[in-house]
């Protein structure tokens, strides 16, 4: 394939802003010193410009430097790291996450700079609404302070972003200068402290302007910090309180919708189920082939089947044929939580597994003979662009049906525009994140019974068939099902947890069930960090795929090492340039 061009276009009303941005020394001091005095921009109507700029980076696409591992669904980071997929198409073909599925990455990759530089373009934006927001005499206190804390969400979010991927950053506000850069200081106090203020200071919900965050949305966000700083106890507060009583941005309560591929349908999106989403849309003269920064879900461009259904290219993320074995259920409809990869697998082109299945396989994954969407069966190695290197399955969840091309799909010059843009937002957060991590708290304080009652919520939803995947059927693409519910496409049984026997026991379910239910949305690679197994898990898998997955030959977690990538050796390069360490490179590499 050709390598694709970005290109940095600043949103109308925001070409000042590119001029208030600029530096000597990159992304981290950005004060306003350009050749335009800041006042000019010092109105609401500049100051909500240069907000929602930022906004418009939380997709991942639109500054300088970015790419296709800068996409806000990490599906390289998150999957490809991982077990949860494989890199896709040839070998060759985006050499640069190659390295990252066998864990050989080295500071120079040509790829890491891009979720760097597009992470600190957002926050640097967010500083300019902080810098430029005083200045505006216009703006009464009260939209000044619900403004600041978009802000400083926003930033917090760009930050844990870059604190999930490479760990030690400098965290940069707008009072960062070159004399205060360092990442030998933690970023977790700022980012809560960011995050916190936003919980406070943000209102319940927006109405039709879906895309904001809320409180609720900041108060989950928190959460995930929490999360990852193992703060179980203070997570578990906020989380109930989200449970029993958030809302989403245009105020209606979270809640697990009915089907679970309304998730990923563009037809349902800013569902109750969206607690917070990276926004996309199509058809709006913003898709530029070859270049530009369409509003589409540009940063899943890569990830369609190969040679037929949506898209036509380019045969990246395939799921792996691990996680299709952790579908495979047992006589009472429960995972398999120590032997999913024992015996037969899943589909396999001889001698195939013809046991029950958990129903979501079928949602998170393109499998020979199943049908895909409404783009007829899935044609199996037809659809592949490289088996051997590739395996068998294509991604299911970034896709659009068939009936909704010309609708959902963008239009365009020439190939990009109308096959592989589409107006599927990009899940940050949903609400069964929430139950999820719920659910991992419970288990943490030794709450059992809480602890099956919030998985058992979320497998509730997958158990219902009106949910599930049907033949000679035709599919609903408005509401994400199938018409007719005569034939189910395969085996599946999925039952609900009686027990969790034990505080090991129940940890071990949530954190399966967290697989299953947000396979292949880029949380599986640093969900196994934060829970300490990433050594144990990833060169477990590598051994089982050594057999019969070249890239996997030489694969090789290394503990106190792979927890993070590497900081981009240019950007340490930059910032240590006169002499001064401001940046230091992650611990063994």
């Amino acid at each position: 394939m050709k390598k694709i061009k970005f290109k940095f276009i600043i949103p109308a009303g925001l070409s000042l802003f590119a001029v208030l941005a600029a530096c000597s020394k990159d992304f981290l001091n950005k004060p306003p010193l350009g050749t335009l005095n800041p006042e000019i921009v010092a109105t609401e109507t500049g100051v909500q410009g240069i907000l929602i700029g930022a906004y418009s980076l939380v997709d991942g696409e639109g500054a300088s430097g970015d790419g296709f591992a800068s996409g806000a669904s990490n599906w390289i980071y998150g999957g490809v790291a991982g077990d949860d997929s494989y890199k896709g198409s040839d070998p060759s073909d985006v050499a640069d996450a190659a390295p990252m599925e066998d864990w050989s990455i080295t500071p120079t990759n040509g790829a890491i700079p891009q979720k760097w530089k597009l992470c600190y373009s957002g926050a640097s934006r967010c500083n300019d609404v902080l810098r430029v927001l005083p200045l505006a005499t216009d703006i009464a206190p009260e939209l000044s302070t619900t403004i600041t804390a978009q802000a400083r969400f926003l930033r917090a979010y760009f930050h844990m972003e870059l604190k999930k991927v490479f760990n030690n950053i400098v965290y940069a506000d707008e009072l960062n200068t070159l004399e205060t850069t360092t990442n030998t200081v933690d970023a977790w106090p700022k980012i809560e402290a960011d995050l916190q203020f936003a919980a406070d200071n943000l209102p319940d919900s927006w109405g039709a302007d879906v895309g904001r965050a809320n409180k609720w949305a900041a108060k989950a966000m928190l959460a995930k910090a929490y999360m990852f700083e193992h703060k179980y106890a203070e997570a578990y507060t906020l989380l109930k309180d989200i449970i029993a009583n958030g809302k989403t941005a245009k105020g209606e309560k979270y809640a697990l919708m009915p089907h679970y591929y309304s998730n990923f349908n563009p037809a349902q999106k800013n569902s109750a189920e969206s607690v917070f989403a990276a926004q996309t849309s199509v058809q709006d003269q913003s898709s530029v082939d070859w270049g530009g920064d369409p509003n589409g879900n540009y940063g899943d461009i890569l990830n369609f089947p190969y040679n037929g259904g949506p898209g036509g290219c380019c045969g990246f993320y395939n799921p792996s044929q691990d996680l299709a074995n952790a579908y495979k259920t047992d006589a009472n409809g429960l995972p398999l939580l120590d032997t999913w990869y024992t015996g037969l697998s899943v589909s396999a082109v001889t001698s195939p597994y013809v046991g029950t299945l958990d129903p979501r396989i079928d949602w998170v994954m393109g499998r020979k003979g199943i049908p895909y969407l409404d783009w007829g069966p899935h044609p199996g190695d037809a659809w592949i662009r490289n088996p051997g290197a590739d395996g068998h399955f294509s991604p299911k969840k970034n896709v659009y049906a068939s009936s909704q091309k010309d609708q959902y799909s963008d239009v365009g010059s020439a190939y990009w525009g109308p096959t592989q843009l589409v107006a599927n937002n990009v899940n940050i957060i949903r609400f069964s994140d929430v139950i999820l991590w719920a659910a991992e708290c419970a288990a943490d304080a030794g709450d059992l019974t809480a602890a099956k009652d919030y998985v058992n919520q979320v497998r509730s939803r997958a158990a219902d068939p009106t949910g599930w995947v049907y033949k000679n059927s035709d599919y609903n693409a408005g509401a994400a099902m199938y018409a007719t519910q005569t034939t189910p496409a395969d085996n599946y049984k999925i039952g609900l947890y009686t027990s969790f026997p034990s505080k090991e026991y129940a940890v071990k379910a949530v954190q399966f069930e967290r697989r299953l239910e947000l396979a292949m949305e880029g949380h599986r690679f640093f969900d196994l960090v934060r829970y300490g197994t990433a050594n144990t898990v990833l060169n477990a898998y590598y051994d089982r795929e050594r057999a019969f997955m070249p890239l996997k030959a030489n694969a090789k977690w290394t503990p106190n090492k792979n927890e993070y990538f590497p900081i981009p050796q240019g950007e340490i390069d930059n910032l240590n340039s006169d002499g001064t360490e401001r940046l230091v490179q992650n611990q063994g590499y």
